[in-house]
């Protein structure tokens, strides 16, 4: 597929969306970038900035703002951001019902508009919502997937390239399972160009250094008090468009529906993956220790919770 002929529609104009879909214009992913919202006129006046900003750094995207789902139709790929951000002291399952809504309006616009687009999902309860967007779509899992681990594993490698006092370009960390508290760090999986981390810090420095990955997007919640992180989510689900829309293949974390990999079935999870044209080509199964599928089971638990909630609830 040619660039020329490619369109990308971000949905949700807040900061994490309207992050992502200068990102997504500055690297010329598409020819058309769509940058949709409920709130008029906020789409169209960041779009209008996008594009002057264009004029100075020489990219060639289009972006349109809008508030009609009908400019979305026969897009590629969708970018899904909206909802509601978390606020200091809650979980990101506090956010079930409202983002639940959100997330089953949005499935229907795709699914009329869009019937062969690939759907990356960022809204939070992330492998929540993911799974409820499959499921309103009816499309095959691997063309709906969630931007999670990449941004945790970003995370986990910051706190590992500042304690090992190396690159953060050195760095490469993963972390599985679903984007909470109850995700899954793997230590052993981490190395600094080719080194193994635990051969440069400690196991209790490791371990911290995982707490607090574990705990990163609340940690941002409480120093901005009214808002929650952009940068970091943004990079990480466009990493995910670019892998996907050139074909690059590339092994990024992210939640995919389990069809009894890891000893899953039928649910969302963070576990690493090759993203390509098709969206996910296939999931990378690690070896895992007895800690790790212990961990794995307990955060595979606080997903079926969630999703109890969202049936009890009526939208799933």
């Amino acid at each position: 597929m040619k660039i020329q002929q490619r369109k990308i529609t971000v949905v949700g104009a807040g900061f994490v969306g309207m992050t992502t879909a200068a990102k997504c214009a500055e690297r010329n992913l598409a020819a058309e970038v769509v940058l949709t919202d409920i709130v008029e006129g906020r789409p169209q006046g960041i779009a209008l900035d996008l594009n002057q900003s264009a004029a100075v750094e020489g990219w060639t995207t289009h972006v349109t703002g809008t508030n009609d789902p009908a400019d979305t139709r026969d897009s590629d790929l969708f970018i899904v951001t909206a909802g509601k951000p978390r606020k200091p002291g809650m979980s990101r399952s506090d956010l079930l019902e409202v983002n639940g809504k959100v997330i089953a309006s949005v499935a229907e616009t795709i699914r009329d508009g869009s019937p062969e687009a690939i759907v990356i999902v960022v809204t939070n309860p992330l492998d929540t919502m993911v799974h409820l967007m499959r499921a309103k779509l009816g499309f095959p899992g691997r063309r709906v997937v969630g931007m999670a681990g990449v941004l945790d594993s970003a995370r986990f490698s910051l706190f590992l390239a500042e304690a090992t006092g190396t690159s953060v370009k050195d760095v490469d960390a993963m972390v599985l399972g679903a984007h909470g508290d109850s995700m899954v760090p793997m230590p052993r999986a981490c190395t600094v160009n080719g080194v193994a981390a635990l051969d440069l810090i400690d196991g209790a420095t490791m371990d911290a250094l995982a707490d607090r990955t574990r705990h990163g997007g609340a940690e941002i919640v409480k120093l901005l008090k009214t808002g929650s992180a952009y940068y970091a989510p943004a990079a990480g689900s466009v990493a995910m468009a670019a892998s996907i829309l050139n074909d690059e293949r590339r092994v990024l974390p992210c939640a995919c529906f389990l069809n009894g990999q890891y000893g899953f079935e039928g649910i969302y999870m963070g576990v690493p993956a090759v993203l390509g044209a098709g969206g996910v080509e296939d999931i990378v199964e690690l070896s895992l220790d007895t800690e790790a599928r212990i961990q794995m089971q307990k955060t595979a638990g606080a997903v079926q919770g969630d999703l109890e909630s969202l049936r009890d609830l009526g939208l799933l």
